[in-house]
């Protein structure tokens, strides 16, 4: 399990970026497949899952994910749910100990986020769309409603698609440049005519950075370049495999 240096230096708070390692998946899904939505066994992503809540210190059934849509929506978790009545969000916030938020990922980014001081938690899922979207934001005020300060708020990025391997078209850097123009700094040329390679990760610091919280660690890896310790959807689509893992992120209040 990977841990930000702020997230860790908080009391009170555990949180992982887990890679696929150290899992029961076979074959394209090798390791740890926590995503349900895979095409992968069912028996071996929940035990998947559960040695990530073991890894956390929290109960089995308290590790809790959301049916992600690639929007701006946060949920605020006020007691655990089964994975097949998951509400349809990108983030979620709670106040309550012993609950995980997990994250699902491929190459978007995972962000976890706490205030120790208020004793709350949120992770987003914060792929383009969510990010451009704003789900960042509304992680943060989802936050505040609870009672935390942007200003004792730490987050984290976790391992996501870096700018060398992320290339897209036209259309894709001005959905970015028409909402401001001072995104094109995310964008810079390919070496395919009128494509571009952009930066998510450094996009979504930026986000945060603008939010006015109290820190922002990066990790720095990229889920496409590391195929031992990440699941990735455009790896995976450019070697013409039929289905995807992924990595979960979490984060947990401990019960005191």
């Amino acid at each position: 399990m990977i841990r930000a240096q702020n997230l860790a230096a908080q009391s009170g708070i555990e949180h992982g970026f887990f890679s696929r390692q150290n899992g029961v998946s076979t074959g394209i899904y090798e390791g740890r497949n926590c995503g349900m939505g895979s095409d992968d066994l069912r028996t071996n992503v929940i035990e998947n899952r559960g040695r990530v809540a073991d890894d956390l210190g929290v109960p089995r059934t308290h590790l809790i994910t959301a049916y992600q849509i690639h929007s701006p929506t946060v949920v605020t978790v006020t007691q655990r749910w089964e994975y097949d009545a998951a509400p349809q969000a990108d983030a979620m916030v709670t106040d309550r100990p012993g609950l995980a938020l997990g994250i699902l990922t491929a190459d978007c980014t995972p962000v976890l986020f706490a205030d120790a001081n208020a004793g709350i938690i949120g992770a987003a899922h914060a792929g383009w769309k969510g990010a451009v979207n704003g789900v960042l934001d509304a992680t943060l005020a989802a936050m505040e409603a609870l009672g935390a300060r942007r200003s004792d708020i730490r987050t984290a990025i976790g391992p996501t698609i870096s700018q060398p391997n992320y290339e897209v078209g036209p259309e894709f850097a001005e959905t970015f440049t028409a909402r401001d123009a001072r995104y094109a700094r995310f964008f810079i040329p390919s070496a395919r005519t009128e494509h571009y390679q952009f930066d998510l990760p450094a996009f979504v610091e930026d986000r945060l950075q603008a939010a006015g919280i109290s820190s922002v660690e990066r990790l720095n890896l990229c889920t496409y370049a590391d195929p031992s310790r990440f699941f990735s959807f455009r790896r995976t689509t450019h070697a013409g495999e039929p289905d995807y893992g992924r990595q979960i992120s979490a984060i947990t209040l401990k019960n005191t």
